[in-house]
C-alpha cells in the first residue's frame, strides 16, 4: 500500500528580477507502508526542500501531496493537526532540535500535552519511547547537553515517535555523527521500522548508507529526479551518468566488488539558472546535441520488471 505519493511536486522560490530558483521541480515519488524510501544527491540538489514539502515546513508550487489516499491540501484544521502526529521527522543535528533550556522529560511530553493529556499517562509513554530507543527511564530529568551525540540523535528519535506516527522523514539523520555511532542509529531505526510498522523517507548525500538501509531509490538532481526504482536493481545496474558516477564514487573495501563505472567533472549548476535541455548535460560524459535543447523524458528500463527503474536520459530513447 502506498502511504505517501508525490505528484508533479514543485517548489520555486522568488528572487530579484522576477527570477525563480527552481529548487524541487516535478518531482514524483511513492512511500510504500513498512519500506524506506531514500532520496540522494549532491548538495544544493533540492533534498532536503522536498523533505520541508512533505512535512508542510515549505509553500507547494505546483502538484499534489497525498497521504494515505488523501491530498494534503483538502485537509482541514483538524485533519492538518492529525497529519502532524502521523508525519514526523528526524533532522541531522540532534542538538539544535532539541531545546537545550527543557529537560528530555519535557520535550518528549510537549506533543502530548499540546494535545491535552496530562498525569500518568504523560509520563507512562515518555518511558516507553526512551525504553524502546535504548536510553533509561532517568533520562528524562536531564537536559540535552548532558548526553552525547549519538545519545541526543536517541532522544530526537523517541520525540518524533511519541504521537505514535506512521511516516518519518529522516533528513541526514546520522551524517552529524562520529562514524562508530552511524551504525548504532541506523540498526536502531531498522528495529523500530520491523517493530512498529514504520516508514521511512531518507534524505542522504552517502550512498553507501542508504545500499543496504532502503527498499527504494531516488537519485536527485537539480531539482528532479533523475533515477529511481527498487535500490537493489539501481545498485546493481545503474542506468542514468550521474547515478553511474555517484556509484563509482563510493569506496568499496573488497576489491573483488565490481566497481561501477562512470566520471563526472565541475560542480552542480545553480538552480537559479539551470541549464537548458537536460540539466545533467554541462557534466554528463556521454552528451549529445539532443542533451543540449530537448528536456528528456521518463523512461521504463525495464519494461518486463514490475516497479523497476525508471530513468530520466536520452540514452533511453529509442
Amino acid at each position: 500500500m502506498t502511504l505517501l505519493a508525490l505528484h508533479g511536486v514543485s517548489c520555486h522560490f522568488a528572487m530579484p528580477g522576477g527570477r525563480a530558483l527552481k529548487a524541487v521541480d516535478g518531482v514524483d515519488l511513492a512511500v510504500e507502508a513498512g519500506q524506506t524510501f531514500a532520496l540522494v544527491g549532491e548538495s544544493g540538489c533540492g533534498k532536503s526542500t522536498l523533505a520541508k514539502l512533505v512535512l508542510g515546513l515549505e509553500r507547494l508550487h505546483a502538484g499534489r501531496i497525498v497521504f494515505d489516499g488523501t491530498d494534503v491540501a483538502d485537509l482541514d484544521r483538524s485533519g492538518r493537526r492529525r497529519f502532524r502526529a502521523r508525519v514526523q521527522a528526524v533532522f541531522q543535528d540532534p542538538y539544535s532540535s532539541l531545546n537545550p533550556r527543557l529537560r528530555v522529560g519535557t520535550i518528549l511530553s510537549e506533543p502530548l500535552t499540546a494535545r491535552g493529556e496530562r498525569g500518568r499517562a504523560v509520563q507512562a509513554r515518555t518511558a516507553e519511547v526512551l525504553e524502546l530507543v535504548g536510553l533509561p527511564e532517568n533520562a528524562a530529568r536531564l537536559y540535552p547537553h548532558e548526553f552525547s551525540g549519538g545519545q541526543r540523535q536517541r532522544i530526537a528519535i523517541a520525540r518524533a515517535l511519541v504521537p505514535q506516527p506512521e511516516l518519518i522523514v529522516l533528513d541526514e539523520p546520522v551524517s552529524a555523527l562520529d562514524v562508530s555511532i552511524r551504525a548504532q542509529i541506523l540498526n536502531l531505526l531498522q528495529d523500530l521500522q520491523n517493530e512498529l510498522s514504520l516508514s521511512y523517507l531518507l534524505i542522504a548525500h552517502d550512498l553507501a548508507l542508504v545500499e543496504h538501509t532502503s527498499d527504494r531509490l531516488g537519485v536527485m538532481y537539480l531539482g528532479e529526479i533523475v533515477e529511481s526504482g527498487p535500490s537493489a536493481e539501481v545498485f546493481a545496474e545503474p542506468r542514468h551518468p550521474y547515478t553511474q558516477a555517484l556509484l563509482a564514487a563510493v569506496p568499496r573495501p573488497d576489491p573483488a566488488h565490481p566497481r561501477a563505472s562512470g566520471h563526472v567533472t565541475g560542480e552542480i549548476a545553480t538552480a537559479l539558472d539551470p541549464p537548458s535541455g537536460c540539466r545533467f548535460h554541462r557534466r554528463c560524459p556521454h552528451v549529445m546535441e539532443v542533451c543540449r535543447s530537448a528536456p528528456p523524458i521518463a523512461h521504463h528500463a525495464n519494461e518486463t520488471t514490475a516497479g523497476g527503474n525508471t530513468v530520466k536520459c536520452h540514452l533511453m530513447d529509442p
